[in-house]
């Protein structure tokens, strides 16, 4: 895949859009490129004979299709986009226009305007592909429907390139890196680069130039690390209760080895135990998987699939299963078959009093990973309302926006006027971009106002533009000055707000007057208003140039009447919109639910991490449950005693939990700087970010405790109730 490497004051960045000339002119003149294949992605509404549906569309080149596999269920792949009037649609998107009938050689409305045959039918991608669309239409076809623009400065489009099976990418990189550069005459700092397609889902993000390891790659690393914590765990209950259950098998490794049994083969036996346990686990596992896989798949948003008829699936799995028989039954093999025949036989084979044993070390481990992961919940979560909390600087209710498309650009004020009086919005704007994205961007460089420090630099401001109305409509503040009104104010199609950080960068004192030049034209500001977030809420807000130039609109935001209800008012603008945009479907944005999205990957995270930390702890309390349990049956006697001569039940209680809550408490203070550590590191991604307070730490503590204690608690409790007589009277 083609990328262009641009050098800014601010640094280095990789775009994935390349100018249209690219891909032709790298077939012709380098002989290592086998074929390239541009893709642009569009939506476009097709209407059938009884069917109108606005789908996800490709403009492709004729080579795409046999450079990727897309096999074809109907036609030819070589000559089934010959035709600029031709379309190849997907399985699903020809059952919506055609039902179970043939599609082939049937035609298609494109936009309203353009007749398109239908030349072939391809399966449904899968859910993971990097391409998702519906209808692919021949790149052709662009120089009669779209902008053409064969500019080396324009870059809109996506490449795709083939090497001989013999290049090497490397070469290839070095002969096409200035290829840019050299047809804009070096006035850019521009450097191509192809990247390798199979690492784009792991390697697709690229910091200052450079390929670094992408958010998917981040979040299968994190999961990854968590699983392999809750699977040592596991592993550390298992060897925990087999060593803990020496006495009960020692009698028996001594008869073994006092009848001939060698060592080795009683360590196979040990772990011939453990592998079974591990299969049986193995087993359980992947039903319990596959029962939670639509689930998982909700909750994460992706689609992933079990592929049983995978050999390397099963390869790993069973891999995996063997590694954690081994694992959780090394030691306890090896400990067990350790034992001398003429002590055990004797009765001989406790040992001694130790303060640090491997077992009190397991069991500080196991509550080190899941009081770390509790933690790391907390701060998850803490962020996101930290985060959620923050003020936008405009309001969101009732507030949506429609892209123009067909006739609402012609019909814009008749929409408007309508929407207006029949009371079912209070304002509307239209705008260059939706107020939870940011579409255009202008360096500082290409940016002069009255005393700009001539070495200012590394810093992008965010242009919006809007006709009218803007304020009124969004719910943001007016600090200085007035709104833009082109309708009211003729001028006022130069006229520029700048937002609280622009007037900060641009030190004005009194902002309103000044002239700001910028795409060759002199802007004269008019107002300030409040710092809104357009973006990401987790970063600082950008400077903003607000202008009143009418012809870059593509966005109409509307602002419904909160005095009627929701169904209500969108039924009416449905209504308003079919009648003066007739061909197309009426299609709406909220903004406050396109504003939640922005938070969905770390509500994703913090939610599988809330499961990964409760599944943790329930592990933990299992193996602490059980060795409680054993510790209450092996002292039994010595429990009995101590009733007889006296004790109370909360003296037996505290005798059992003391050892066991102390280990806990240890596993707390090992956990906090650990789990400190890596969410500063964690947080240290997001500009605006909350803080990490000592008091989370000592809640947290307290919950394991407690939660320990309850565990610990029950057993011991049961055992302190028991009758001394049943425990110290002889068998």
């Amino acid at each position: 895949m083609a990328y262009n490497r641009v050098k800014f004051d601010n640094g280095v960045t990789c775009f994935v859009r390349v100018p249209l000339l690219l891909g032709p002119t790298l077939k012709t003149d380098y002989p290592e490129i086998v074929r390239t294949a541009r893709i642009s992605n569009v939506s476009f509404l097709f209407a059938g004979d009884d069917a109108k549906f606005k789908i996800k569309t490709g403009y492709i080149d004729s080579d795409f299709l046999t450079m990727f596999d897309f096999p074809l269920l109907f036609g030819n792949t070589e000559t089934a986009l010959n035709d600029p009037y031709s379309v190849i649609l997907t399985e699903k998107a020809a059952m919506r226009f055609f039902g179970r009938e043939d599609p082939m050689g049937k035609t298609l409305l494109l936009e309203n305007a353009v007749s398109m045959t239908v030349t072939g039918v391809m399966k449904d991608l899968p859910g993971n592909s990097l391409f998702q669309f519906e209808a692919l239409v021949p790149f052709l076809l662009l120089k009669t429907t779209g902008p053409y623009i064969d500019d080396w400065r324009s870059n809109r489009i996506e490449t795709y390139v083939e090497l001989q099976p013999n290049a090497r990418l490397d070469l290839v990189n070095e002969s096409i890196r200035g290829m840019i550069k050299t047809k804009l005459n070096n006035t850019v700092e521009s450097e191509l680069f192809l990247f390798p397609v199979n690492k784009i889902h792991l390697y697709s993000k690229f910091e200052n130039g450079m390929p670094v390891k992408g958010e998917l790659t981040q979040k299968m690393r994190l999961f990854g690390v968590i699983t392999g914590l809750i699977l040592l765990v596991a592993c550390i209950n298992f060897t925990n209760l087999c060593t803990a259950r020496y006495s009960k098998r020692a009698k028996e490794t001594g008869v073994r080895k006092a009848l001939g049994g060698k060592r080795q083969s009683l360590i196979r036996l040990f772990l011939a135990e453990s592998m079974t346990v591990s299969f049986i686990a193995g087993a359980t596992a992947l039903i319990f998987a596959w029962m939670a896989l639509p689930v998982f798949r909700t909750l994460m948003g992706n689609q992933i699939i079990l592929d049983l008829t995978h050999a390397g699936f099963w390869l790993t799995g069973l891999g995996f299963v063997i590694f954690t028989g081994l694992l959780a039954g090394s030691y306890p093999a090896f400990y067990l078959s350790a034992f001398l025949p003429v002590k055990v036989l004797k009765g001989v084979f406790s040992v001694a009093d130790r303060r640090l044993t491997l077992r009190k070390v397991l069991v500080t481990l196991q509550f080190t990973v899941a009081s770390a992961l509790i933690m790391a919940t907390w701060v998850i979560h803490r962020q996101i309302s930290y985060a959620q909390d923050r003020e936008t600087g405009y309001n969101k209710a009732h507030l949506i926006y429609i892209p123009f498309s067909g006739d609402i650009r012609n019909n814009y004020e008749l929409i408007k006027q309508d929407l207006l009086n029949s009371g079912t919005a209070i304002s509307v704007t239209k705008t260059n971009t939706p107020m939870t994205q940011s579409w255009d961007n202008i360096g500082i460089n290409n940016l002069d106002w009255r005393g700009k420090d001539p070495n200012a630099r590394d810093m992008v401001f965010t242009m919006f533009f809007t006709d009218a109305d803007l304020t009124k409509t969004i719910g943001t503040t007016i600090i200085e000055g007035r709104d833009i009104d082109i309708h009211t104010y003729p001028t006022d199609s130069t006229a520029l707000i700048l937002n609280e950080s622009a007037v900060k960068i641009m030190n004005f004192d009194n902002p309103v007057g000044e002239i700001v030049a910028f795409i060759d034209k002199d802007w004269h500001v008019v107002g300030v208003v409040k710092d809104f977030i357009l973006e990401s809420p987790y970063k600082p807000v950008a400077p903003m140039v607000i202008g009143g130039f009418n012809g870059w609109s593509t966005i109409m935001h509307i602002k419904l009447n909160g005095q009627n209800r929701m169904a209500d008012n969108l039924a009416q603008a449905k209504q308003i919109f079919n009648q003066y945009n007739p061909a197309y479907p009426f299609e709406y944005n909220f903004i406050d639910e396109e504003y939640a999205r922005k938070f969905r990957n770390e509500e994703k995270m913090g939610t599988m991490l809330s499961w990964f930390a409760g599944l943790a702890i329930f592990i933990c309390c299992l193996g602490l449950f059980a060795l409680v349990a054993y510790m209450a049956e092996t002292r039994r006697k010595e429990i009995g005693i101590r009733k007889v001569l006296g004790a109370s039940v909360s003296d037996i209680t505290s005798l059992l939990s003391k050892e066991f809550l102390i280990l806990v408490l240890i596993s707390i203070a090992v956990a906090s700087p650990v789990a400190w550590w890596a969410m500063e590191k964690w947080l240290s991604n997001y500009a605006y970010r909350t803080n990490i307070p000592w008091w989370l730490f000592v809640v947290v503590g307290c919950i394991s405790t407690g939660i320990a204690l309850l565990t610990v608690g029950f057993q011991a409790i049961k055992a302190a109730t028991a009758n001394p007589v049943e425990a110290i009277k002889s068998e």
